[in-house]
């Protein structure tokens, strides 16, 4: 019994943490330094899972699923979100039935207001349009 409530606590140590792109594009590596293969130039905003900090770099997951190292410093705080399918509905209000405020496709790159009740979060468009989507349509949160 204390062996699976200590293996519960640890399992919600894991909880992903998901974070930014800082203000400018930043180059992805392959390892923690600079001197590693460049990989890709993540543009700013794009929202990354952190899976592990290493010193002054962070490993990280992209929406792909792919991974590469960044600095830790180029990361920030504000969340984004990425559409997971194509055509999703971004709906008036937090209700399957309610009408469609816009649709956005696959990803599309949304700012996370607030989560809003189980399964859904307001979201914002760089247009200024809101409204709310299943969390089961966006990645980042």
């Amino acid at each position: 019994m204390l062996a699976c409530a200590a293996f519960l606590c640890a399992s919600n140590a894991f909880a992903a943490e998901f974070k930014n792109i800082g203000a400018a594009p930043v180059i992805m590596y392959d390892a923690p330094s600079t001197r590693g293969q460049r990989l890709f130039v993540a543009p700013r905003g794009m929202p990354v899972e952190v899976v592990i900090n290493y010193g002054t770099w962070s490993k990280v997951r992209d929406f792909a699923g792919d991974l590469s190292w960044v600095e830790t410093r180029e990361l920030a705080e504000r969340k984004n979100v990425l559409i997971r399918t194509s055509n999703t509905k971004i709906r008036i209000a937090p209700d399957e039935s309610s009408s469609v405020q816009f649709s956005a496709d696959k990803g599309v790159l949304l700012e996370f207001v607030e989560t809003y009740q189980t399964g859904w979060i307001k979201v914002k468009h760089s247009d200024s349009a809101s409204g709310y989507v299943k969390l089961s349509d966006v990645w980042g949160v």
